[in-house]
């Protein structure tokens, strides 16, 4: 597996909540392209609901993610971009029923969340891009 380390506990820093300060990792890289709620047919899936949205654009990152022979336990970085930091925790609750149970406990990867404007359609909710170290 090309995920050697994640350090959620960096003595001086206050724990990661929820993600890992740093992951280390061998292998090629894999830089996956934002991922919007878009089904396999184009269509918006979850209007106006957040936790619907994301599940959709993590079931996208997923499909890529298999493509590449890589899974949750290979992805290093996420970058997060929503219209409402407020509902943090949505995206929390969703991401955490997608990667934790293939962590086994370990932390999640590194993460940035980003509050934007406005996304390339009114309708979407959030994006998320990744990078993943392939096998």
């Amino acid at each position: 597996m090309p995920v050697e380390d994640r350090f959620a506990d960096v003595p001086g820093n206050a724990p990661g909540n929820g993600y890992a300060h740093a992951v280390t990792a061998s292998g090629r890289l894999a830089f996956i392209s934002g991922q919007v709620a878009i089904d396999e047919q184009g269509r918006l899936v979850g209007p106006g609901d957040l936790a619907a949205q994301t599940r959709q654009c993590l079931r996208n990152l997923e499909n890529v993610l298999k493509r590449l022979g890589a899974g949750w336990a290979d992805v290093v970085r996420f970058n997060w971009y929503v219209v409402d930091v407020a509902e943090v925790q949505v995206v929390r609750d969703v991401r955490d029923e997608f990667v934790r149970p293939a962590l086994g406990g370990d932390p999640n990867p590194a993460s940035s969340l980003i509050q934007v404007a406005g996304l390339f359609k009114p309708e979407f909710l959030i994006e998320v891009d990744a990078v993943a170290a392939v096998p």
